[in-house]
């Protein structure tokens, strides 16, 4: 499952959303078919069609809608009622795509893609490298986690559930000792990686992860 489908399951769930899943197979190009194109001109999964109107593309894009257009469902994910509040949600979703992310999507990629997918060898200057870099993140977040609960205060938000499907794959390599050494940013962890939403998104990625390690064999 990708990650840009788990965060945006794990947003459908926070608010208690019917919806429709339906698989693209990208194993044989499904994805770069017309018909797909139409709904992501980047062949890139997912897309979220709501009604017959409007079709939308990028993961943190499609939460954001989510979130916004069903506020009062669910769990309040942008707190936009609190203008403060609401403020610091958007500079750590920021802090996510700029900072967080390019560094653990590198290592993720060599540990985990590139052997499952590819059947290549991890690039440990790669992960080094990034590693050192994602560090240095989780650095602040510890600094920030020393004074609040979660990102953006003592409330669970958009921001905190993007870090989910990364971190998820992170904690599955030996680079989860990146999480595990910081106490904050562990508690934290733990926490939100052991919501309801999310555990329910987690099923299907253990069963993925097994179903790897099971072909490799």
């Amino acid at each position: 499952m990708s990650t840009c489908t788990v965060r945006v399951l794990a947003c459908l769930y926070e608010k208690g959303l019917d919806f429709q899943l339906v698989p693209v197979n990208m194993a044989v190009g499904e994805h770069k078919n017309p018909a797909y194109l139409a709904k992501n001109p980047f062949g890139q999964i997912p897309a979220l069609e709501d009604g017959d109107d409007l079709t939308l593309f990028e993961s943190r894009a499609i939460t954001r809608y989510i979130a916004t257009k069903y506020k009062e469902q669910g769990t309040d994910l942008l707190r936009m009622d609190d203008s403060k509040e609401s403020a610091l949600v958007n500079v750590w979703l920021e802090v996510e795509a700029h900072q967080f992310g390019p560094a653990i999507y590198a290592i993720v990629y060599q540990r985990m893609v590139i052997p499952v997918f590819f059947g290549g060898v991890p690039d440990e200057e790669i992960i080094e490298t990034n590693s050192e870099k994602l560090g240095k993140v989780l650095d602040v977040y510890e600094e920030k986690l020393s004074n609040t609960n979660y990102l953006a205060g003592d409330f669970f938000s958009l921001a905190d559930l993007h870090h989910l499907p990364y971190t998820y794959y992170l904690m599955k390599t030996p680079e989860a000792k990146l999480i595990e050494s910081r106490s904050h940013v562990k508690a934290w962890w733990d926490d939100i990686s052991s919501r309801p939403a999310f555990l329910k998104v987690a099923e299907g990625m253990k069963a993925e992860i097994a179903s790897e390690k099971l072909s490799e064999n």
